[in-house]
Formats: structure tokens, C-alpha cells, sequence
């Protein structure tokens, strides 16, 4: 198939792309940076240089790049989650995710693309009886830094599957680690090496499935059943190549 990759150069992206490539998919890639879009072009990848909050230039990108789906794998953190710019960096992600998410499904339903698949994060649920199931509501009510979270990931998430007719599936990951993350060890639960989380998003795109998938390693907290069920996710996947 042909794939739009938004955020091909990301922890998740850059892990993604020579899974996609292996599997025999032609993959345009977007990334904000002119060296990186030379790296992409070294790999196999057709990179186009946007900005996701340019909608106009992203909607032409997309039908241009003619996809059969697209893949939102975008996000804007500081390097490293460094703790003195995660305050500011969890308001520009947010941003990617609301605003951000509004003009890629813009951009698809301009095109002749009817599939989506989203990255989400998969520690957002409300109090309550554990492990999670990805009809558990979210944490609407949280306070804080959370709260901004929360409402990032609720218009990503509302916007993946209610923007009729687009089929939209959203992949709830956990607390990534390995290569690209700023940290090789597993953290808090619930935790997922990167190249597990790259390993799901292939599913989904092979896959013809629809809503809600926890992607993480398994834990206490929240339940990978529905995942491992209907998209064969294996959390101990790791690349045996680069």
C-alpha cells in the first residue's frame, strides 16, 4: 500500500519506516526539517518538508501523495522529555493534537484516503477499577498539566473516529523506551519499547480494524487483550534489523 506518514522522523516514525519499507509499502514521509528529509530520501522514503498547522500546504500534500491511509505518528516534545521544557512542550503537543489532528483529517477528507490511524497515549483513563479497557472513559475531570493532556487527547481521539467517512483507528501507546526516547529502560507502567510500538501501528495499517487499541507492555494497569486478539500484537516484538 501507500502510506502517508505524518511525523516519519519521530521516536515512533523512525522506527516505523523500515517496517513499512520491508514490508514492501511505498512510504511518503513528512518531517519540518530539510537534513532530515535527505535521510528519509536515503532510506527509501519520499519525504515532503510541512508544517502540520500549515493545513493548506498539508492538504496538498496528502492528495498529491495519493495514500491509501494515513498514519499521525506526530508529536512535539523536548529531546529527552527534558523536565525543564515538558510544561511548554506538553502545550505544543497538545496543540499537535488537537489542532494539528483537525488539519490532517481535513487534509484526508479532501483526498481520495479513507483510512487513519492516530497515535495516542494510553495513561489518560479516569480513576477506577483496573486494568483498563479502551471503553473506560478518560480522565475528563483531571487538574493541571493533566488537564491539558487530557483535552489533547480527547479532540485527537474524537476527531480519529467521528470524522465520518473516514475509518479512523487509534492506537493508545504506553510510556515509550528504547532508541530515539531518551531513555533505554522501561519506566513507569504502563511502559512499551518503541519497536513494539512501531510493530503495532504496522498491524493496524495491514489490518482492516477500527477504534480504540491499548498497545503497551502487559500490566496492572490497563488491559492488551483487545490488541493481541484482533491485531496479533506481540509487546516483546523487537527489530532485528535497521
Amino acid at each position: 500500500m501507500r502510506i502517508f506518514l505524518a511525523g516519519a522522523t519521530g521516536a515512533i516514525g523512525r522506527r516505523l519506516v523500515p517496517l513499512l519499507l520491508k514490508a514492501g509499502h511505498d512510504v511518503v514521509g513528512t518531517t519540518r526539517s530539510t537534513s532530515k528529509a535527505d535521510l528519509l530520501r536515503a532510506a527509501g522514503v519520499e519525504p515532503v518538508v510541512l508544517d502540520v498547522f500549515d493545513a493548506a500546504g498539508l492538504a496538498r500534500a496528502v492528495s498529491a501523495a495519493r495514500p491509501d491511509i494515513v498514519v499521525h505518528q506526530l508529536t512535539d516534545l523536548p529531546r529527552g522529555l527534558d523536565p525543564s521544557q515538558m510544561a511548554e512542550g506538553t502545550r505544543r503537543n497538545a496543540r499537535i493534537r488537537n489542532e494539528g489532528t483537525q488539519n490532517l483529517v481535513s487534509a484526508v477528507l479532501a483526498s481520495a484516503s479513507r483510512r487513519l490511524i492516530t497515535q495516542s497515549i494510553a495513561w489518560m483513563y479516569a480513576p477506577g477499577p483496573e486494568p483498563h479497557r479502551e471503553d473506560d472513559p478518560l480522565d475528563i475531570h483531571a487538574q493541571g498539566t493533566r488537564a491539558i493532556t487530557v483535552a489533547g487527547v480527547v479532540a485527537l481521539e474524537r476527531l480519529t473516529v467521528s470524522s465520518s467517512p473516514i475509518e479512523g483507528t487509534i492506537i493508545r501507546y504506553g510510556h515509550l523506551y528504547g532508541p530515539h526516547t531518551g531513555t533505554d529502560l522501561a519506566g513507569e507502567a504502563p511502559s512499551l519499547h518503541v519497536d513494539a510500538a512501531a510493530s503495532a501501528a504496522l498491524l493496524a495499517i495491514e489490518k482492516p480494524c477500527r477504534g480504540i487499541y491499548n498497545i503497551a507492555e502487559p500490566n496492572g494497569y490497563l488491559s492488551i487483550e483487545k490488541a493481541r486478539h484482533e491485531l496479533g500484537f506481540d509487546p516483546d516484538f523487537r527489530m532485528s534489523f535497521e
